[in-house]
């Protein structure tokens, strides 16, 4: 070798070289437990801010702040939806996207740590989902990502979405309309859980929907002087909700259909001349779904009839059956063997042993081992999430992750519990570790995204094509929660979670963990 030839090797730039998979998963497993932190924070921060849907300005602007502030380009106000964005890092194939939610539940307001019912703020919203731990989970395990990525110059993309809303039903599917998964190869969805699973096919206790709210128009007049002249809507909402509930018992034992009355009117010496009355309707397939709605619009106008009133209607959200991604599941699985359950010390399991105790649950504390995969058993019905409408657009799947306590009754109080806790704390983590080394594989192994997108072209979307539920001029219902947010957003910003002057929420709060009667 020449002087010149061996001078111009030197001159030139080191490039690290990728090493192999399992390498790459140690690293990103190692900086993920270094996140530990940060991870604990998001959790806690999200957990404070306490947002009903499409009404997720604080936390919106949190996660969108923190992803910018980490490299991340934030679109925000996507598909029509103030507090939607979508994060992006990297370029080229393939595009990885992460998807989990950040609304909270109506008057579910606790206390973290606290095993009995224990509001920060009276009837307040509060996560009785567990909703704030989800973005923790993805954020993390895309900052190792991102990490990796850069340091051994990667090609790929990762993507970044929040489920608004999700308690709505009320936004994928204008997701979907918009095109925001486009460009996307594989979507990582994850949502708390008790247990760490996952799994492929339509699970068996979900059902997708359509929400739908109908409006009645009557005639006001004096409910004593002179009730002839008036027309109730009242009547005719009263009316059609009568003939849901004759109905049920010729229905299919998989159907659930309920409802609100959202407004009943101004007050009794009213004839009311204005009422509403909101529905879901919820089936295990598509068909069984557009069924009941067109049943419900039946309904609605033969209680015009009845009443001389007049009705029209407004699809608020929807949500097509979940069916998730078998290659995707089995390659996850190995992810979650792999990192193994929590350690959960006496006081994690002291405080979920007493919850459990306190509301007459089965009193059995936190799970140890995970959920092995298995075959998809025959829905049977039961909750929905939008999710289902990327499912059916993509390969997709959800992993569930063990930051909560098992056996509660969900959309409650008692799913907040443990939600700015040690258990989320640890749950979160665990799940990020997951998601990264899932996403791993997919960006380095060409054949894994290929083999996925066989499973959704020839298994799941053989024989079923994705048709909306929303119609082409339906839009969000963004006004949906703004007056009870706005009612109780002063009350909750005196706990929005401090850490520049606190380690954690439970600090701030000053309770010790746990707390138990």
């Amino acid at each position: 070798m020449t002087r010149t030839l061996l001078a111009l090797l030197l001159s030139l730039p080191l490039v690290a070289q990728t090493p192999s998979l399992d390498t790459l998963k140690k690293e990103a497993v190692t900086e993920i437990d270094g996140m530990h932190v940060f991870t604990q924070q998001m959790v806690d921060q999200i957990f404070s801010y306490s947002e009903l849907g499409f009404q997720e300005i604080e936390t919106s602007k949190y996660i969108t702040g923190v992803l910018e502030k980490n490299g991340f380009k934030v679109e925000r106000g996507v598909a029509g939806i103030p507090t939607a964005w979508v994060a992006t890092f990297g370029s080229g194939k393939p595009v990885i996207s992460f998807m989990t939610d950040v609304d909270c539940i109506p008057r579910a307001s606790q206390k973290p740590g606290v095993a009995y019912h224990d509001p920060i703020v009276k009837d307040a919203p509060g996560h009785g989902e567990g909703h704030n731990s989800g973005q923790a989970v993805n954020i993390t395990a895309a900052l190792a990502l991102k990490k990796l990525m850069t340091k051994y110059k990667m090609p790929g993309t990762l993507k970044i979405f929040p489920g608004i809303a999700e308690e709505l039903v009320g936004t994928k599917a204008y997701y979907v309309r918009a095109g925001l998964f486009r460009d996307t190869d594989i979507m990582l969805g994850v949502h708390v859980a008790a247990e760490f699973a996952t799994n492929y096919g339509q699970p068996k206790n979900n059902s997708g929907l359509v929400s739908v709210q109908y409006r009645f128009h009557g005639r006001a007049a004096h409910a004593a002087g002179a009730p002839w002249q008036g027309r109730s809507a009242l009547d005719a909402v009263e009316l059609m909700d009568v003939a849901w509930n004759f109905r049920r018992e010729h229905l299919r034992p998989q159907h659930r259909v309920h409802y609100i009355i959202d407004n009943g009117g101004d007050q009794p010496n009213v004839v009311p001349s204005e009422a509403s009355v909101w529905y879901y309707y919820r089936e295990v397939d598509y068909p069984h779904i557009k069924e009941l709605y067109e049943m419900g619009r039946k309904f609605a106008q033969a209680a015009t009839l009845m009443t001389d009133t007049t009705f029209d209607e407004r699809i608020l959200g929807s949500a097509w059956p979940n069916h998730f991604n078998k290659v995707m599941a089995e390659v996850q699985q190995k992810n979650i063997e792999a990192t193994g359950m929590p350690t959960w010390d006496e006081a994690d399991q002291t405080l979920a042993r007493a919850l459990q105790k306190e509301i007459g649950a089965k009193v059995e504390g936190l799970k140890d081992k995970i959920t092995p995969l298995k075959e998809p058993d025959e829905p049977t019905g039961g909750g929905s999430d939008d999710v289902g409408d990327i499912s059916w657009n993509v390969p997709m799947t959800y992993l569930r992750y063990p930051a909560n306590i098992p056996n509660l009754p969900g959309h409650a109080w008692e799913n907040g519990v443990a939600m700015a806790t040690p258990i989320a704390h640890k749950g979160s983590t665990a799940g990020a570790k997951v998601q990264a080394t899932t996403a791993l594989d997919f960006l380095t192994k060409p054949e894994l995204v290929e083999q996925a997108w066989k499973y959704f072209r020839e298994v799941q979307t053989k024989d079923t094509k994705y048709v909306a539920l929303i119609g082409p001029n339906d839009q969000p219902a963004i006004e949906l929660n703004k007056d009870k947010q706005e009612a109780f957003r002063p009350l909750l910003q005196k706990y929005y979670f401090d850490p520049t002057k606190y380690k954690t929420y439970l600090e701030q709060l000053g309770i010790k963990y746990p707390t138990v009667k």
